[in-house]
C-alpha cells in the first residue's frame, strides 16, 4: 500500500501532484475553513478598534482597548495552531505578555496592554485577511468542481502565501522581543534568589557575620520589592574598625525611611549596634544605600573558628 508522504523537518510540504493525498486535502480544507475564520476576525478587530477609539475619551475606552489586545492575541494562536495543523507551519509561540505585579498599578498594566506589538500584529492579520479569504474560498470551492484536474497546485500556491502570511505578522518578531520578556520575568527571581542564598548562608556563620549578610539580604529584597530595577551590585569594604556595605539599584527611587520598605527598621536595628545607616535616593533613581557596622576580629571575640570540618 502506498503511503502518502509526510512534512519534512524543515516544514515544507511535499511536492504538490494530481494526485489528492492527504496532505492535498489539508490544504482544500485550510483554504475553505479560511472564509469563516477571516470574517470571525474582521468582524471582531473592526468592532475592537471601533469601540475603543470611540470610547478613548471616556474610563473604560482604552482598558477596552487593552483587553481586547489580549483576545487578539488568543486569535492569533488560534490561526498559528491552524497553521501547525493543516500546513505543517512551525511557528514558535510569541512570549506572553509580561504581568506587572500589583504593586506597580493600574496604569503600569494599561501601558503594557496598549503597547504589546504581538496583539497589534494579530489585529493586522485579521483585518486583512477578509479579502484573501473570501478570495481563496471561491477559487478553491470553484477548484473542486471546475479545476480540480490541477486543483493540488493551485492549492498549495495559495496555502504558500498563507505560510508567508502567518509567518510574517504571528510568529515572535525576533530573538530580541524574546530575550526582553526573559529579563523581565528573570530579573526578580535573580534578585530573590541571591537574597534565598545569603540567607541560606547566614544560617551557618557567626552571629556577628550573620548580622552583616542579614543587612545585605533585606536590602536585595527591598530591590526585588519595590525599586522596579533592572540591576543591582553590592560592595562590601572594611576601613579600619568599621565594615562598609553599600548596595546601588538603577530602579525608580524615591525611597524614604518612612516609606514603608522596610528602611526604617534597618536604620534602627543598626543603630542599636553602633552602626549607622544611611539613604541616597532621588526620584527616578538610581538608589544607593550604605550601611556601616563596628568590625571585630574573631580573637577580640573569642569565638571559634568557623570552617570545613
Amino acid at each position: 500500500m502506498t503511503m502518502s508522504p509526510s512534512a519534512p523537518d524543515n516544514d515544507r510540504p511535499p511536492p504538490a501532484r494530481f494526485a489528492f493525498d492527504p496532505w492535498t486535502w489539508k490544504e482544500i480544507a485550510y483554504l475553505l475553513a479560511n472564509l469563516p475564520m477571516a470574517v470571525a476576525g474582521f468582524v471582531y478587530t473592526v468592532f475592537l478598534i471601533g469601540v475603543g477609539a470611540g470610547l478613548s475619551v471616556t474610563v473604560i475606552g482604552l482598558p477596552l482597548l487593552a483587553l481586547g489586545l489580549q483576545g487578539a492575541r488568543g486569535i492569533g494562536r488560534l490561526e498559528r495552531g491552524r497553521a501547525r495543523g493543516m500546513l505543517g507551519v512551525r511557528i514558535e509561540e510569541p512570549s506572553p505578555m509580561a504581568r506587572s505585579r500589583r504593586d506597580q498599578g493600574f496604569f503600569t498594566w494599561l501601558w503594557a496592554g496598549l503597547k504589546d506589538p504581538v496583539g497589534w500584529r494579530a489585529l493586522l492579520y485579521s483585518f486583512i485577511r477578509l479579502p484573501w479569504g473570501v478570495a481563496t474560498f471561491a477559487v478553491t470551492l470553484v477548484g473542486l468542481f471546475v479545476l480540480w484536474p490541477v486543483l493540488p497546485y493551485i492549492a498549495r500556491g495559495l496555502t504558500n502565501a498563507d505560510r508567508a502570511m502567518v509567518r510574517g505578522l504571528l510568529s515572535p518578531s525576533d530573538e530580541l522581543e524574546r530575550r526582553i520578556a526573559e529579563l523581565e520575568s528573570d530579573r526578580g527571581v535573580v534578585v530573590d534568589t541571591a537574597a534565598a542564598d545569603l540567607r541560606r548562608i547566614e544560617r551557618d556563620l557567626h552571629d556577628g557575620a550573620q548580622a552583616r549578610l542579614v543587612t545585605v539580604s533585606e536590602l536585595l529584597q527591598n530591590v526585588s520589592k519595590h525599586s522596579r530595577a533592572a540591576a543591582a551590585s553590592v560592595d562590601v569594604w572594611r576601613e579600619g574598625d568599621r565594615l562598609m556595605l553599600q548596595v546601588r539599584d538603577d530602579g525608580r527611587g524615591g525611597a524614604r525611611l518612612d516609606g514603608g520598605t522596610g528602611m526604617s527598621g534597618l536604620a534602627e536595628r543598626l543603630g542599636a549596634v553602633d552602626g549607622l545607616f544611611v539613604l541616597d535616593s532621588p526620584e527616578g533613581g538610581p538608589t544607593t544605600v550604605t550601611a556601616e557596622l563596628p568590625w571585630r576580629d574573631r580573637a577580640e571575640t573569642g569565638t571559634e573558628r568557623v570552617g570545613a570540618a
